[in-house]
């Protein structure tokens, strides 16, 4: 009797845990599969749409969210986007760091001293208004779920932390309600199908200088290439570095086969001839 009964509640412990398990998945809302051109071994970032998201980023986001860990100077780096010295330097002198604080807030009067940032700072951060910081956004909101690293969904899609980003940005629906003060706002993209976020575009809300559509579909994407390079400055020259050691384990193993054949050749003869006699 004892028996049963423990057979009953470990199954009964089960069902539960997983109709937890697909309530949790089922609250995770749903994410859009975005054409970003990084995307895959050889994708690579657009200059042009880098220095979209960096405009859209300026001029809308940085007014809740910082992006403490990304240097000025990385703009005009390798990979970057592209700026020469003078218009890091240019661009840089729009913010106001904080000089003894290596947080760099924006300014405060209260907190003390502040100067004009050089290429050689970081971004401000920014706790003002209780925003997650941006440095890393696109590493930590994986999109496509599945183990982190590994299978070939990450391998050509990626970790689709901008497939993330672009989808909460496009994906509210109009709906909100309020709760216990806080106004919350309906969002297909986000766990839960609700988020305290605003939206924070909504279309036309930055005027590009090449031209490019400002729609919202296009400054979602715009931006979340952007913070996807900010998360991953160097992927270029990680996936440039992968594909030339690829080919070289493939010549390196084509070597030493023929290197293998050519030294085990005569002795295969010999072999030969002796079981032939």
């Amino acid at each position: 009797m004892m028996m049963i009964r423990k057979i009953a509640i470990t199954a009964l412990t089960a069902l539960s845990l997983s109709g937890g398990a697909a309530v949790a998945a089922g609250d995770e809302g749903h994410i859009e599969d975005f054409a970003f051109s990084f995307e895959g071994p050889f994708g690579k970032y657009d200059q042009n749409q880098l220095q979209r998201g960096l405009k859209v980023y300026t001029e809308v986001c940085s007014g809740c969210h910082g992006m403490r860990y990304v240097s000025f100077r990385s703009l005009g780096e390798p990979g970057g986007l592209g700026y020469s010295e003078d218009e890091v330097r240019a661009y840089a002198e729009q913010f106001a760091v904080l000089d003894e604080d290596s947080n760099r807030q924006f300014y405060d009067p209260e907190a003390g001293e502040f100067r004009t940032p050089t290429p050689a700072d970081n971004f401000p951060a920014n706790f003002t208004q209780g925003a997650p910081d941006l440095s890393l956004m696109a590493k930590a909101r994986a999109g496509f779920h599945g183990p982190y690293g590994t299978g070939l969904n990450q391998l050509f899609r990626g970790m689709g932390g901008a497939e993330y980003i672009a989808s909460l940005l496009t994906g509210y629906t109009g709906e909100e309600k309020e709760e216990y003060g806080t106004v919350f706002y309906e969002n297909h993209a986000f766990p839960g199908g609700w988020i305290s976020m605003a939206p924070p575009l909504a279309g036309e809300d930055v005027d590009f200088d090449d031209g490019h559509s400002n729609s919202l579909h296009h400054e979602a994407m715009d931006v979340s290439a952007f913070l996807m390079w900010a998360a991953e400055p160097k992927m270029m020259a990680r996936k440039h570095t992968f594909l030339l050691a690829t080919l070289f384990m493939v010549v390196l193993s084509v070597l030493l086969y023929l290197t293998n054949k050519q030294l085990w050749a005569p002795h295969k003869d010999k072999l030969k001839k002796k079981d032939e006699d």
